[in-house]
């Protein structure tokens, strides 16, 4: 069965961080009421003068922007261009999908934002230096990264004796 949503009947939620810069409303999980398996997907109205999320990219997951009203500026590996009513902006996995918003306007701009989830996604932050681990939100350093066989030195003795070859 068809799941309709209008966005000029959207009842947005304020989401607001620590830094005043990043602030939107975002829609209801809107995949979560039409039961959706692979996709995620939300509209979100930018305030003017505000910014979307961090820079970022998925490692994981595409990401599709339509955008419904108004207009923003995009930043991606290629630069800055503005975005508007009409437009569709897709970003591919990896650093060249890497992306952020500003909404320069004095009115807001209003886009779907779909993107593909095949459960575990990483997100790397360019400018931060951070990776975070969704849909759980972990958040790390990429700096705190260590070989793969850090701590793994003394195997044997985390082991019974007598399961181990004499």
């Amino acid at each position: 069965m068809p799941k309709i949503f209008n966005a000029k009947s959207t009842l947005f939620e304020k989401r607001e961080s620590r830094i005043p810069e990043f602030l939107w409303h975002t829609s209801p999980r809107l995949a979560e009421l039409s039961n959706a398996k692979h996709l995620q997907f939300d509209i979100r109205s930018l305030d003017s003068g505000k910014f979307s999320f961090p820079y970022h990219f998925h490692r994981a997951a595409e990401e599709l922007f339509v955008i419904l009203s108004g207009e923003a500026v995009l930043r991606s590996p290629e630069g800055y261009q503005k975005v508007s009513t009409g437009d569709i902006v897709f970003f591919e996995e990896g650093a060249k999908g890497a992306h952020q918003l500003y909404n320069p306007k004095d009115f807001p701009c209003v886009y779907l934002d779909v993107r593909t989830t095949i459960g575990i996604d990483v997100c790397d932050y360019p400018d931060s230096g951070k990776v975070n681990i969704l849909p759980d939100i972990q958040v790390f350093e990429s700096s705190s990264s260590v070989d793969y066989y850090t701590g793994e030195e003394n195997v044997a003795a985390k082991w019974p004796k007598e399961l181990l070859r004499k």
